[in-house]
């Protein structure tokens, strides 16, 4: 028999296979993660908007289908967080700022409504950067700060910084971000769990905030949906759940799942230090065990001298984003509250926005990247490397002054430089150094996630899965948060 108190503990797919075999109830299982947010969120504040009634009713709805003989999805009663920035419906899309607090979704992003088709349920919002664009730190002006539950003193990254801290803590099983610089990807890291970032048209999205108008060429490729989990099992199950087409998506591309098996041993290139301009011991420790791991599989794992085109690749990202902001950003930063524009606006002084004769040719730069990194891939099936050259670092970083600002941009570039090049990548946890969690990501070939998959699951195979934990006691030493302690959860239980 299943311990009702231990339910939030399990694995997405342990969960699932018990509400089908009728071990226990979807109700059951949402009720264990209720009282698991009651219990941790007012330390962490990574959950939001909590939905309970909405998400006991949908459970209710599913036991109903199993008592009367229906075949349930492979998600079945499986609870799982949405990040601010995408749609519920009937739940306000708040992007974290006062504005938008009443901007109630009429129905949901195409990634929601995939989860909910396979079977999971949305149980609530999850916090983030205010807007997505105050910085790396998990901090928005409507719900403050979000914790990192390993360490206080620590960011637990961002954008998608609740849907990790979230999933780590066991408050749900799935969380769903989103990724356009390694914001799915260094959350993951930073908190101990898996992350996805797929490859640029793999899942159908819809990233329109207000009204009918689709934002520009960079919102358009470089924001990826992608999933966050505990074990890169539960991570490959949202994988096949999120995959395919939608109406809404124009963009989205009917590639199969799972590609050809590749001839003889895979090849997998290893990077430690994309760029050379330095890694943090602890990091390159684990990019080391990871290949180690590879190796002993089986796989043709090679040291590699760099990545294609790193510093032409962070240069045209700048640029293109830039330019894209600058027009709408006099208005947007009023948003941020404040000292929220103190990211984008050192950016923007740093990068001056491209006219229309240099965004032209920088696009053509953007495809001559992406040429470049199919190149390299085709050589190399996988690259090896870090999420983060550094361990978790201090909230705000990357607001604080110009230093902190590039520190940032440096340790996270290969993600940056891979969301560029749209290919896939997941973020897989190596263990723990000094109290906290380290992580590496394994990159593929555009649409091979099922290769990146695989290759993470060897990984944790031989160094195990680290969460779910519980949240590191309060540190007097270590500075307190804003909005933490009232654990500030928008009123949502009768959402």
């Amino acid at each position: 028999m299943i311990r009702h108190d231990a339910l939030w503990a399990m694995t997405a797919a342990a969960q699932a296979e018990a509400v089908r075999g009728g071990e226990i109830s979807a109700l059951e299982l949402v009720d264990s993660h209720l009282e698991r947010i009651a219990e941790v969120n007012p330390q962490v504040n990574a959950v939001t908007q909590l939905t309970a009634e909405r998400a006991r009713e949908a459970a209710s709805q599913t036991d109903r289908r199993r008592a009367a003989g229906e075949a349930l999805g492979p998600l079945a009663g499986v609870p799982f967080t949405v990040k601010e920035s995408t749609a519920v419906q009937g739940v306000p899309t708040t992007l974290g700022t006062p504005r938008f607090r009443d901007l109630v979704a009429p129905a949901d992003a195409p990634p929601v409504a995939r989860l909910r088709a396979a079977g999971a349920i949305p149980i609530g919002h999850s916090n983030m950067p205010t807007l997505i664009l105050a910085g790396m730190h998990t901090r928005s002006e409507l719900f403050g700060d979000t914790v990192n539950p390993w360490d206080r003193s620590r960011t637990p990254g961002g954008s998608s910084g609740g849907d990790a801290v979230a999933v780590a803590t066991g408050m749900a099983a799935l969380g769903l971000g989103n990724d356009s610089g390694g914001s799915v990807r260094i959350p993951a890291s930073f908190c101990g769990v898996a992350g996805l970032k797929p490859t640029t048209g793999r899942f159908p999205a819809d990233h329109r905030v207000l009204g009918p108008d689709d934002p520009g060429a960079a919102s358009q490729m470089l924001v990826t949906d992608g999933p966050l989990a505990r074990t890169v099992a539960d991570l490959r199950l949202a994988y096949e759940a999120l995959a395919g087409t939608d109406p809404r998506d124009p963009r989205a591309v009917p590639a199969p799942l799972y590609g050809e098996p590749l001839p003889g041993p895979v090849k997998v290139a290893v990077v430690a230090d994309p760029g050379g301009h330095g890694v943090h011991p602890a990091v390159r420790g684990a990019v080391t065990a990871a290949a180690d791991a590879l190796r002993d599989a089986g796989y043709d794992v090679r040291e590699t001298a760099d990545v294609p085109r790193m510093a032409e690749a962070l240069e045209a990202y700048a640029r293109i984003t830039v330019t894209e902001f600058a027009p709408t950003w006099p208005a947007v930063r009023k948003l941020l509250g404040e000292g929220g524009d103190r990211y984008i606006q050192m950016a923007m002084e740093k990068t001056p926005p491209a006219n229309a004769a240099e965004l032209t040719k920088l696009m053509g730069t953007w495809l001559g990247i992406r040429r470049s990194w199919a190149e390299f891939l085709d050589e190399y099936p996988l690259l090896l490397g870090p999420v983060f050259t550094e361990p978790p670092v201090e909230p705000g970083l990357e607001s604080r002054d110009e230093a902190g600002r590039e520190r940032v941009a440096q340790g996270m570039r290969l993600c940056t430089v891979t969301s560029f090049a749209g290919v896939p990548a997941v973020a897989v946890p190596t263990g723990v150094s000094d109290g906290l969690p380290c992580g590496v990501q394994i990159i593929g070939r555009a649409f091979r996630e099922d290769l990146c998959l695989t290759a993470a699951q060897t990984i944790e195979n031989r160094l195990s899965a680290l969460t779910p934990i519980d949240p590191h006691p309060q540190n007097p030493h270590h500075h307190t948060l804003k909005g933490v302690a009232q654990g500030r959860v928008r009123a949502g239980q009768g959402l």
